[in-house]
């Protein structure tokens, strides 16, 4: 909770029970009449109706002098009321009878100058007026302020104790370290069980299998008290237990959100109908699918062709980059991804990307390191032609190497070639693929969906080179082999802003220019 909403606190319950209180209480208003002047008196007076159906007292306000009020007369020369004639008009309320001693000899106590008759429904006041008493409502009067002193008491305390309790959470959350990932403070996540998981993918049908990996199979299904679609990651584990330690770091997992990342919804550790051990991970379902399914279609696609612009593709570099700046530069603990790739990045309905599987290194080697006294790394060190190559030499993951794979990720989206393309042999790769016809043979490594179609190697839009150089440039920075040479995440989302805004950008060169409309063609955003 921040200061400005505690003090906003303490004046709703402390301030404005106290402000109702002196309003409502009369006494506290008519001992400041003893030395009031006739004008006050009459405001009094207007304050003590409470029924004014023909509005003859709507003149009698501080913006006009009294003595022009209705029923006013005024001494000609001094400034004293003579005569007060409100008769006849069916006014309703208590007269204090405070308002005829002040001022004295004045108005209200000049009775020959004081005309009520035709208001029979006002009392009190005094003697003089001849009004009926108002036992009942000076004696609910009394109990009523009583019981107001106990509430706003009350209040007060109440308040008090709120105000500080809350300011005590503040300042030891504010001065104290900051929960891990792993703390028991964060919630349990609401688990689903096996079997309705079963049902929800029809058995885990290779129907509903929309994608696979070395350690886990992707399901399309349905939750069914939510009837809500969703992805089914399960898990390949080679060893058993680890139950506690899993759900610990779903529930770290669940707590990690990012616009650009896949939301984990829940998770399920059972056992399956074979007694087998049994773990996975529930997301959120994107209907647009993969970039690898964009980069590189199936032939069961043809017939639908999908195509991503170069605007699209930059604009999806920026999501993975922001996400990766998110885990390794703005969680409470930094996360490193191990396994960048077209297969886990996703595109939802608007083509906004989220990175998946964020967290699986973590979950794989927190259940290893419990199930297996010598912890093998093998499984949270990426896949092949992603994976830095210092990970091929034992060393430890790092953002660095994350990096690595972000700039591979960056040439794959514009070469349009896998870095495991079966061209690539006898020590070549993609890396090495691009240097050599990097800048001045552009046209030639450039994916071929990123070219309109009137557009040829001689006569390729100067803009669009700009643009594409530019982008080059950052993922051969991101893919050099020394890992301290490596652009930080920081600095890569710092440089594509700055592209995106200079080349497609409101008034930019790229931002109206008709042939970007024509890179665009052929994109189709059915389910993937």
């Amino acid at each position: 909770m921040k200061p400005s909403s505690l003090w906003l606190l303490a004046f709703w319950f402390i301030y404005v029970p106290l402000f109702f209180h002196f309003k409502c209480n009369p006494k506290h208003n008519v001992f400041a009449l003893e030395n009031e002047i006739d004008h006050m008196a009459l405001i009094k007076f207007k304050e003590s109706i409470s029924t004014d159906p023909n509005g003859i007292l709507l003149s009698w306000n501080t913006s006009t002098y009294f003595c022009n009020w209705y029923g006013i007369t005024c001494h000609p020369t001094l400034p004293r009321v003579t005569e007060l004639n409100l008769q006849g008009h069916k006014l309703k309320g208590y007269i204090s009878p405070h308002i005829g001693e002040v001022p004295t000899e004045g108005v209200f106590r000049n009775v020959s100058a004081l005309g009520v008759i035709g208001n029979s429904k006002l009392c009190g006041g005094i003697s003089e007026l001849h009004l009926p008493p108002c036992p009942v409502k000076i004696k609910k009067h009394a109990k009523h302020h009583k019981f107001r002193l106990i509430v706003v008491t009350l209040s007060v305390v109440v308040s008090l104790i709120v105000l500080l309790s809350a300011l005590t959470i503040y300042w030891s959350r504010k001065k104290g370290k900051k929960p891990s990932l792993n703390s028991s403070t964060i919630h349990q996540l609401a688990k689903v069980s096996y079997q309705s998981l079963y049902n929800g993918t029809d058995g885990f049908s290779t129907t509903n299998l929309i994608g696979s990996g070395n350690f886990s199979s992707v399901y399309k299904g349905t939750l069914e008290l939510e009837d809500r679609v969703v992805a089914v990651k399960v898990l390949n584990l080679q060893r058993k237990g680890a139950h506690k330690s899993f759900v610990a770091e779903c529930n770290a997992l669940k707590n990690i959100k990012h616009r650009n990342l896949v939301q984990i919804l829940t998770c399920c550790s059972s056992t399956d109908y074979k007694g087998q051990e049994f773990k996975a991970l529930i997301f959120e379902y994107m209907r647009n699918g993969s970039l690898e399914q964009w980069l590189h279609p199936t032939t069961t696609s043809v017939e639908h062709p999908r195509t991503l612009s170069l605007k699209q593709r930059l604009s999806i570099m920026i999501d993975v980059a922001s996400a990766l700046q998110y885990l390794h530069h703005e969680c409470e603990q930094s996360i490193i991804h191990c396994d960048l790739k077209p297969s886990n990045v996703l595109l939802d309905d608007d083509m906004i990307a989220h990175v998946s599987d964020f967290g699986i290194a973590r979950l794989l080697s927190t259940i290893q390191a419990i199930t297996s006294k010598q912890s093998s790394t093998l499984a949270i060190k990426g896949t092949v032609g992603y994976a830095p190559p210092e990970y091929g030499m034992g060393a430890e993951v790092s953002t660095s190497g994350d990096m690595y794979s972000f700039g591979i990720l960056m040439l794959e989206m514009l070469t349009g070639r896998r870095p495991t393309d079966e061209m690539f042999e006898d020590g070549q790769n993609i890396c090495n693929f691009v240097t050599i016809s990097f800048p001045s043979k552009l046209f030639q490594i450039l994916d071929r969906r990123l070219i309109p179609i009137e557009e040829n190697d001689r006569n390729l839009n100067p803009n669009i080179e700009k643009c594409l150089v530019s982008l080059f440039k950052i993922g051969l920075a991101c893919a050099v082999e020394s890992p301290k040479d490596r652009m930080d995440v920081v600095d890569v989302s710092r440089e594509l802003h700055r592209i995106q805004n200079a080349f497609f950008g409101r008034g930019s060169v790229l931002g109206n220019d008709s042939s970007i409309i024509l890179l665009s063609e052929g994109v189709d955003n059915s389910e993937g």
